[in-house]
């Protein structure tokens, strides 16, 4: 008798972000103690209909306090490394979708043409549903020099560039700042091809 062959269904990345990826330590970019202002990120995951993913991952990369990357192409020698910040981590969302990490303030770095970017983090973001990630940055609404920020100002509509400021909440000890992401529709984040 032959055997029924089932095909396997097709399937997007995940489910499994929670379970296979979640380091809570990583979520704390400050534990071993680097130079720079201790700053909390919140916020939230959600889906086109304004619903919460709760099973997404966020990957972040950022510059240290004096604006250079733990990375070997980084090799700007008038910017100190700072041996106790690698400025990479991970954060999982909960149920609600939300997600918290803590960091220090990155400092700004040089962009194209040496023109100055404001500080800012970068963010990949995995969920279910999604063939590839999604890449987006996070800066903060209270720095002076988004006004000069080359991908800010290639960014012609103020409502999209509104989409990546972080808003101060609190001025505790450290401060709070609170980001959501929109993976799509109304109030969509402003998504980078990398």
């Amino acid at each position: 008798m032959a055997e029924k062959l089932i095909p396997t269904p097709s399937q997007t990345v995940g489910p499994f972000f929670h379970m296979a990826l979640e380091r809570p330590q990583w979520s704390d970019l400050t534990r071993d103690g680097p130079a720079g202002e201790r700053i909390v990120i919140t916020g939230r995951v959600l889906d086109g209909d304004g619903m919460p993913v709760g099973d997404a991952c966020l990957e972040l990369w950022q510059a240290n306090a004096a604006g250079r990357y733990a990375h070997p192409d980084d090799t700007r020698q008038d910017r100190p490394l700072d041996p106790h910040f690698r400025g990479f981590g991970r954060v999982s969302t909960d149920a609600e979708g939300r997600f918290r990490f803590v960091t220090i303030r990155p400092g700004p770095v040089p962009g194209r043409g040496n023109a100055l970017q404001a500080p800012h983090i970068a963010v990949a973001i995995f969920a279910r549903g999604l063939l590839r990630q999604l890449v987006t940055r996070i800066y903060f609404a209270d720095e002076p020099t988004n006004e000069t920020d080359p991908v800010l100002s290639a960014i012609a509509d103020p409502a999209l560039r509104q989409t990546l400021l972080a808003q101060r909440v609190n001025d505790a000890d450290p401060p709070t700042y609170h980001f959501d992401i929109v993976l799509q529709g109304k109030g969509e984040t402003v998504f980078f091809e990398v």
